[in-house]
């Protein structure tokens, strides 16, 4: 396209030439070898067509050979369009499913640091503007420098003083854009991370009605999210007043040259230094140097907020993926012997205070454990740490003799069954919730895992049945019926290890007593960790650990830590109502 653009500019020479009666008699034909020769060329043919064919028939054939020109310049200029698009969105689609897959691998610990609308606009937003600010211009960037040095190189060859003009335009456009594209690029990542406090708000906002509802919050929350979205559309509104400000400015400063360009040029004409023709030839080359001129500055604007944009990106690809398989990491499809936690401590963030400390616990092969204490004594982390959602700061953890670490990750995490106080599902369907993440499992299996956890029967009763789609979070349930999805879930999966953290929690009384008992019988010859406030739910626990601010303060069974009558006694008192 870039090529046909530029060759079709001489073709008006012989035109104009015939126009102005200037067309010069050639009668030896030149041998083209370079391009002053192949101008002569073309007048050559020219001039021998008006001698054969007359001056009318000869302006029929250039007329036909423009636009013949024009022709292949706007088909592959199609072509070059068609042929990125798949690109473009190619890159997109690797784009954001490299962000997906990063944001699946990343620790626990990333997001405790971020907000999820920030991360969700990074997914959407961000990349969204990669494309329309980036891709959008791919070819812009590429084709309008061809076109213009080609310009630029015809210029040079008709009037190397009248080029001078347009490198002066260029040079002095360019630093006037460059100093503004800067300015750009700042704004618009402070617009992006705005646009990413939005949609925090929103999701909370959505995810926290029945609060903001029964709090009567409304107005409070809908202040907040005005004052975003102000700070927001302030942002974004300087951005395209300076973007808007390339193209007529550039377009302003071709003016003012080219009306220099004419005084100048017309000056030569009338001193007979150049023809008319190829004086008109020149300013329809300067103004093929304009339009690419004003288009490539435009394509570095959107280019500055596409930069913005692709940082914030690049945070979340480059983060570091603390939790990381060895590379002799060893299978593990069994678990044969025991547990050991040994002298584990254990910080969130390096520098804060141990949440863990000289933790020391066997569990043996088919034995139930249960984890008890107050809030934030540390009991949910020791769980944590098993499946590897966080790594141990000092110490070790082994299964059979071998550190977790030098396990493969997915092996691991394949061994153990985790169902948590807060009942996790999506929005899909009752059978899906179920069968998540699992292979080759029968409806009957199904069926049987949702007997166990004492959820066939309301799935039964449900719209349609274990097809049922049960809504965001599971919000067509109540709290029981989630919780015994969850539980149906572990047991389908059937693991080595069960991890149960405030597993019944949620449950009423009388569906507490049907799962406890199914649970009870899920344990046997299993091994478990249980984690629990209500004491009632372990009390046939091979051994409970009692935790106080990240340290053992005593284990046993369940009536020889009320003999001692310690902080465990305490605890079975406080709930002996």
């Amino acid at each position: 396209m870039a090529v046909f653009t530029v060759v079709s500019i001489p073709l008006l020479i012989p035109f104009l030439q015939i126009i102005f009666d200037e067309s010069p008699r050639i009668t030896n034909k030149p041998v083209v070898d370079s391009l002053g020769s192949l101008v002569e060329y073309l007048k050559y043919q020219v001039s021998n067509s008006i001698a054969t064919e007359g001056k009318e028939t000869t302006i029929l054939y250039i007329c036909g050979i423009i636009v013949l020109m024009f022709f292949f310049k706007n088909l592959f200029r199609y072509l070059s369009l068609y042929f990125m698009t798949p690109v473009r969105t190619g890159v997109i689609y690797d784009l954001r499913k490299q962000l997906f897959d990063k944001l699946l691998l990343l620790p626990l610990s990333y997001f405790s640091e971020e907000r999820k609308g920030d991360l969700m606009s990074r997914l959407t937003g961000d990349v969204q503007e990669i494309e329309w600010s980036i891709l959008n211009v791919m070819e812009t960037l590429f084709r309008e420098p061809i076109i213009i040095f080609g310009c630029l190189f015809y210029m040079l060859y008709i009037s190397p003083s009248l080029t001078l003009f347009v490198f002066v335009l260029l040079i002095f456009t360019g630093l006037i854009i460059g100093g503004i594209a800067s300015q750009l690029k700042k704004n618009s990542s402070l617009a992006q991370g705005k646009l990413g406090s939005l949609l925090t708000v929103v999701e909370e906002a959505l995810g926290g009605l029945r609060i903001i509802k029964g709090f009567n919050a409304e107005h409070y929350q809908d202040t907040k999210f005005d004052q975003e979205n102000k700070d927001y559309r302030n942002i974004v509104t300087r951005i395209l007043r300076r973007r808007d400000l390339s193209s007529p400015l550039s377009e302003f400063l071709g003016i003012a040259v080219v009306a220099v360009l004419l005084y100048y040029g017309s000056n030569k004409v009338f001193s007979n230094e150049m023809d008319a023709a190829t004086f008109f030839s020149f300013l329809f080359a300067f103004f093929n140097v304009i339009n690419p001129a004003k288009a490539f500055s435009n394509a570095y604007y959107n280019v500055q907020k596409g930069i913005a944009a692709t940082d914030r990106v690049n945070m979340v690809l480059d983060a570091a993926v603390t939790i990381n398989e060895s590379p002799n990491a060893k299978s593990i499809t069994s678990f044969n012997k025991e547990i050991g936690y040994k002298n584990v401590n254990f910080q969130y963030q390096s520098g804060e205070v141990s949440v863990l400390k000289n933790i020391n616990l066997t569990v043996k092969k088919g034995k139930v454990i249960a984890l008890v204490g107050a809030s934030g004594a540390g009991k949910s982390t020791i769980a944590d740490l098993l499946p590897r959602f966080y790594d141990v700061t000092n110490g070790s953890i082994e299964i059979d003799g071998i550190d977790i670490k030098n396990y493969k990750l997915k092996d691991l995490r394949n061994l153990m069954g985790i169902v948590s106080q807060e009942a996790i599902l999506f929005n899909d369907t009752i059978y899906n919730n179920i069968v998540f993440g699992l292979e080759n499992v029968t409806r009957d299996q199904v069926e049987e895992a949702a007997r166990i956890a004492y959820a066939h029967d309301f799935i039964m009763e449900a719209e349609n049945g274990y097809d049922t789609i049960i809504g965001d979070r599971g919000a067509k349930l109540s709290g029981g019926q989630r919780q015994r999805i969850t539980i149906a879930r572990a047991v389908l999966k059937n693991p080595a290890i069960l991890i149960l953290d405030e597993a019944t929690s949620a449950l009423d009384s009388e569906s507490e007593k049907y799962l406890q008992k199914a649970l009870n019988e899920l344990m046997q010859n299993r091994t478990a960790i249980v984690i629990a406030h209500r004491l009632s739910t372990i009390q046939h626990a091979d051994e409970i650990i009692v935790l106080d601010q990240g340290e053992i303060v005593e284990r046993g069974t369940h009536q020889s830590l009320i003999d001692l009558n310690g902080p465990y006694g305490k605890l079975v008192k406080m709930q002996a109502f």
